[in-house]
């Protein structure tokens, strides 16, 4: 807070005011006793009064001080009373005309100082605000600088990032590119070992089906040369029935089982050998089958080499296996060449056969 300085007027103001007083109080004790006194003859008057010389004392208080001493040592005879009251009055006309000029001064002074302190005051709001205004500008420039800063370190951030996913993304594409590149040679080299394995199981299959082709050839060969046999064989019978039917006919009949018994044998084998050669082909290898296993199949047909039914009768210990080679059997459907048999020779060989089957028999 702002002390205001106090002016030279307003210094002087209460000690004048001070000194009008203590004359108006003299000024009335005198006019008092001018009532009071009775008519004496005229005499000086001693009138002893104390008067304070002030420095807030004007110039024109001063010359009325002064001119109110003199005019007590004059006589105070009756006949200068109405004088005396008429100058009294002037003079208090005089006082309050400079006592007013003294207030309208002091005021004026009072007024000049509160515009001073006004000015000052706005002045020093004015200095505030400025100071305020500065303040809020440094502060925004501040949070600008701040916010640029901030702006710029995210900016840096955002960079850093890309950059490093950039960065990641081409690790993960050459990557994914080495890993489709191996992909593609994984997928050809499949494609390779499939086509091998493609045109191995190609020629396994052919190699199966010339060996039931020979199989079958074999026994339809045998089978002629059966008949043959057996043609010969009736036809000699029927040549040596005139010479001796008895013991021909013994002979004969022993003979002919002897030849029954090695040429069925020798079919029975031919057939044998294209029932495994179909079955292979109908087989399917589980994972379970090992080389060293072996199933016995009760294979049921009929004369037309129908095959009626298919059953276990020796388990090799591995089911999956013994289905598979069941499954086989019955995929075979029928065997044709089981027509070249005489009725007796199917009935007696094919009608049941037991066949034992083994993995390294059944497959390549």
């Amino acid at each position: 807070m702002l002390q205001r300085e106090r002016s030279p007027s307003e210094g002087y103001f209460w000690p004048s005011l001070l000194a009008v007083a203590l004359h108006a109080l003299l000024f009335g004790l005198l006019f008092a006793s001018f009532a009071m006194t009775p008519e004496l003859p005229p005499a000086r008057p001693i009138v002893q009064a104390t008067l304070y010389q002030l420095k807030s004392q004007s110039q024109a208080t001063t010359a009325t001080n002064k001119k109110i001493a003199g005019e007590a040592k004059k006589t105070s005879a009756p006949q200068y009373e109405t004088d005396q009251v008429e100058q009294k009055k002037a003079e208090e006309l005089k006082i309050a005309a400079a006592k007013a000029a003294e207030q309208k001064k002091a005021e004026e002074a009072r007024k000049s100082e509160e515009a001073a302190q006004a000015a000052e005051a706005k002045k020093a709001e004015e200095a505030a605000k400025a100071a305020t205004e500065a303040k809020k500008a440094e502060e925004q420039k501040a949070n600008e600088q701040k916010k640029a800063e901030e702006q710029k370190q995210q900016a840096d951030i955002a960079k850093k990032r890309a950059e490093e996913e950039a960065k990641k993304k081409a690790a993960d594409d050459a990557q994914k590119a080495e890993e489709a590149k191996k992909a593609e040679a994984k997928k050809a080299e499949d494609a390779k070992k499939a086509a091998e394995e493609a045109k191995k199981k190609a020629a396994a299959e052919a190699a199966k089906k010339k060996a039931v082709e020979d199989a079958r050839k074999k026994t339809a060969a045998e089978l002629a040369k059966k008949k043959a046999a057996e043609d010969s064989k009736r036809k000699a019978t029927e040549d040596k029935k005139a010479a001796a039917l008895a013991e021909l006919l013994s002979n004969d009949v022993q003979n002919e089982q002897t030849v029954a018994d090695e040429v069925g044998d020798k079919v029975a084998g031919s057939l044998d050998d294209l029932i495994v050669s179909l079955v292979s082909q109908e087989w399917r290898r589980p994972p379970s089958a090992r080389n060293g296993m072996s199933v016995e199949v009760m294979i049921q047909m009929l004369p037309d080499g129908t095959i009626t039914n298919a059953s276990v009768t020796r388990s090799s210990g591995d089911a999956p296996f013994d289905s598979s080679a069941v499954a086989a059997v019955r995929n075979v459907g029928r065997v044709p060449e089981m027509q070249q048999l005489t009725r007796a020779q199917f009935d007696s060989l094919y009608r049941q056969r037991r066949m034992v089957f083994k993995p390294e028999d059944l497959g390549l």
